[in-house]
């Protein structure tokens, strides 16, 4: 037997509930921070998910309201993923979440992270949720986020 959706109206776990797997925080991380819109991208992520995990997640986060799937103008079997407001207020739970991971796995030399984490939190997150509504996301292409401070801090210096 099925459960229901939600197991209470408690806004902590509503938040396990849509985050408490690792693929789908995982997945709003592709998409929020590297730029990543389609089913082929999120599924060559290095962290492997199986196709059947993708698209039950990815249907997951939409019913939850974090993501909106929109078709394809020019091929109707394609479609592609976007965060809704709901999902880019996420935001700041990915940086936090990072924040403390960075205390445990080794970063290499030129992590962007490191970098990001650097730079002043208030400014990161307003760069990072205007470079997603904006269709960006924090690290990936030329008009990301971090490109953007960045940009701004070789100015200022």
């Amino acid at each position: 037997m099925k459960r229901a959706e939600g197991r209470s109206t408690c806004p902590t776990n509503f938040t396990v509930e849509t985050f408490g797997d690792s693929w789908s925080l995982l997945i709003l991380r592709d998409l929020l921070t590297l730029g990543k819109h389609t089913f082929g991208e999120f599924l060559r992520s290095e962290e492997r998910i199986g196709p059947s995990v993708l698209a039950d997640r990815l249907a997951r986060l939409e019913r939850s309201g974090i993501i909106v799937r929109t078709p394809s103008e020019t091929d109707a079997r394609k479609v592609t993923y976007s965060a809704t407001e709901r999902g880019i207020a996420a935001i700041p739970l990915l940086y936090e979440a990072a924040r403390w991971g960075m205390g445990g796995v080794p970063i290499e030399e030129d992590d962007p992270w490191e970098a990001v984490m650097a730079m002043d939190r208030h400014d990161v997150l307003d760069a990072w949720q205007q470079a997603v509504r904006e269709g960006g996301s924090l690290l990936g292409g030329a008009e990301s986020a971090f490109a953007r401070l960045s940009a701004r801090a070789r100015a200022i210096v």
